[in-house]
Formats: C-alpha cells, structure tokens, sequence
C-alpha cells in the first residue's frame, strides 16, 4: 500500500542540511515516489512522524557476519554454526538501523549464499554486499582453520599470480559482489605483525585486474605502510584498517577516490574489554598500534580522504547492535563534523559498495531505508544511536 509519511524534517544524506516539515511518499515496491515539503493532497495512507528526524538507513562496509564477538570464536566453525550465526548477526544489525552491509570475508561463502536468497525474494533483512572467502598468503592473516575437524580455510591460500587469478575466478563464479585480499598481517593473527607485507603487488594487481573486468570492486586488509602502498599501486578501491597510512598516500586516496574504512571501533572494542579475555598476542598489538591508527586516520580525514563507516563487527568486543553508532561517534571526535562522518555511512557508503542507484540517500525512485530520531544527527552524532529510534525497510515498519 502506498503511504505518505508527514511532518518529518528530512537528512537526505547528502547534504549538510535539514528540510523541515517535510513529507516522503513510498509506493508499493519500497521506493520513494514522491517528495517534498508541507502535507501533500493526496489519498494516500498518512503516517505522522511529528516533527522527527529522518535519515537513511545506515550502511556498514566491513563486517564479519560469521563471528561472535563474544565468544570470539574463529577456527574449527563449521558451515551450519556460521549459517546460524550469519543470520543472527544479520536480524541484530536491522534493528540496530543498519540496512545493508558489505561483508569482509565468510568461509564457505555463506554471505554469498545469503545474498542469493535475498535476490530471490526468500530472505529480507538487512541487505549484503559479499565478499566470500578473502584471498591469504599460506601462514598469513586469512589463514584460519574451518570446518569441525578443520578440514577447510577460511580465506583461499593464494602464493603466485596464476593462484589469485584461479580464487578470485572461483568467488566471481559463487556470485562474489567484492574481492578482499589480505595485504598485511592483522591484530586477530597469531603468527604475523600487522606490518608485515604478505601478499605481493602482483598478486594483488592480478585481483584487481580479473575484479575490474567483472563488476567486482577489491578492498584491501592494509594495516601496515608498505601493505598499503602496494595496495595502492595495485589499483584496489578500498583500503581497510590503514593503520600506517602516511600523508603521501592520503593525498593518492583523495586525488584518486580510493576509499578508506578505518574500522576504529575494532580497535576501541580490544582496548576497552579485552584484557584478560583474548590472547595476549591480541592486546599487545593492538596496544602497540592505537595511538598511531588514530592520529593516521584523523590525518587522512582533515586532507578530505572519503572515509567510509566499517566496524569490522564480529571481532572481540566488536557489537553488532551498536558498532555502527560507535564508529560513528570515533569518528568525529577525531576532529570532524557530525555530516562529515554521516557522509561515511550514506553517500560515500552507497558509492563504495555500488549501489547508489537505489540506496546511501533519501531521493525519489531510491529505497525507503530509514530511521526516525528524536533529535538531529547533524547537530549531535549521539542521536543516531537512540536506542528506541524507529527503522523502516523499504518503507515497512521494522521496530
């Protein structure tokens, strides 16, 4: 049934401005048909929304649907727990507001599959951008055992140009939407630094090379500088994490609109409740790593790098239910303005993951994804995280 939504003051999600008693119409297919200010003469159903505030739904670029931050098991999950735990994930994100996600590498391609029943109309929710299985060096980060009797690895061990042509061929043909490869080692991994180099410039210029000629974008595990340099001289379209990235290349992101997803609140999540809950391998990096991740990344900011809102949820202490928010708030408080982070989880979002066509912003003919506040997220970020805030999925009430 088409309905109208009134008395709203509008955050489109592109622009640093509220349009005040405004209205949205949503026709029967989930897409706004009609908008604009004042109460329109219509027959439509009305839903008064009495002066809230409205946004997009959120877009988070980087999670792990497969995990459990709690448990924060990884290895020796076979593909029944992973399946549960994707789904789990997936209904906490919804109510949380966060309307699609790009999932940053799931074994047995669960995220792949479950995209798959969303296109067929079989599985609602939140919406996924997968990503499969990312693409590891033998040892490295990626290189997890699965299965119940660790039978499988969770990322695809890749150690020459010809074996990363043959894995990215394997996830495009699953119906992989992103490529990750993993760069550098990483902070979950215990047998690497997170500035060790793993993956070669070849290796990752042959995945972009076979993502590009097939509508796959590659986002890039870089935590140290040299990960992140080849990454960017191999032509990936997104850098994760960027722990060390340094004002050179900043300025190549910025000039060449190569994204970054920072992913703060994996580390915040670590530093806050770890401590004597996960390995010590974990704390010791992460502690060696967070006062450089976070002057890194407010410098990339302040030099107008697109940075795009990624939690990495899923790893230990790393919510679902309000990852997202969080990253958020991280991230204005390294000096930004609340539109300049919001711009991270809409318009830069929807860029990133390709699917500005019908989501990233509230505009006519794109999905109704939105939720309902009480007070105004470009005056205050805190607000996005309103616990009992009101989330539509194209145009139906979720909570």
């Amino acid at each position: 049934m088409t309905k109208t939504f009134i008395n709203l003051n509008l955050f489109n999600g592109i622009e640093d401005k509220i349009y005040k008693n405004s209205y949205l119409t949503v026709g029967d297919n989930g897409k706004i048909i009609a908008k604009g200010i004042g109460v329109p003469d219509d027959n439509n159903e009305k839903v008064d929304l009495k002066n809230k505030y409205i946004m997009p739904g959120l877009i988070n670029a980087h999670t792990h649907i497969m995990m459990n931050p709690i448990t924060n098991k990884l290895e020796y999950l076979s593909e029944t727990e992973v399946t549960f735990t994707a789904l789990k994930n997936l209904n906490t994100l919804l109510h949380a507001g966060v309307t699609y996600i790009r999932d940053c590498g799931c074994p047995f391609d669960v995220d792949i599959t479950l995209r798959k029943l969303q296109e067929s109309g079989r599985l609602g929710g939140t919406e996924i951008v997968p990503s499969g299985r990312p693409m590891t060096m033998t040892g490295g980060h990626g290189d997890f055992k699965e299965g119940l009797n660790g039978e499988v690895t969770w990322g695809h061990l890749v150690d020459s140009p010809d074996e990363m042509r043959k894995s990215v061929r394997q996830e495009f043909k699953r119906g992989a939407k992103n490529i990750k490869v993993m760069a550098t080692g990483g902070v979950m991994s215990s047998t690497d630094q997170v500035d060790d180099t793993e993956l070669t410039q070849a290796e990752i210029h042959t995945a972009v090379e076979e993502a590009h000629t097939k509508h796959m974008t590659v986002a890039s595990h870089a935590q140290g500088n040299n990960g992140i340099q080849i990454s960017l001289d191999a032509g990936v379209d997104s850098i994760e994490h960027g722990i060390y990235v340094d004002e050179k290349q900043a300025d190549f992101m910025k000039e060449n609109n190569v994204y970054l997803v920072p992913t703060l609140n994996a580390c915040a999540g670590i530093d806050k409740y770890g401590i004597g809950k996960i390995p010590d391998y974990m704390i010791k990096k992460n502690d060696l790593v967070k006062k450089d991740f976070f002057k890194n990344i407010g410098m990339a900011l302040k030099k107008g790098v697109k940075v795009v809102v990624g939690t990495d949820a899923g790893t230990p202490f790393n919510s679902f239910e309000t990852g997202t928010t969080d990253e958020l708030e991280l991230i204005t408080q390294l000096g930004v303005k609340p539109y300049q982070a919001l711009l991270g989880t809409t318009q830069y979002a929807a860029e990133l993951l390709g699917i500005t066509d019908n989501y990233g912003s509230l505009e006519l003919d794109k999905v109704a994804d939105f939720l309902v506040l009480d007070d105004n997220p470009l005056e205050n970020i805190k607000a996005v995280a309103q616990v009992d805030k009101q989330v539509y999925k194209k145009g139906q009430l979720v909570k």
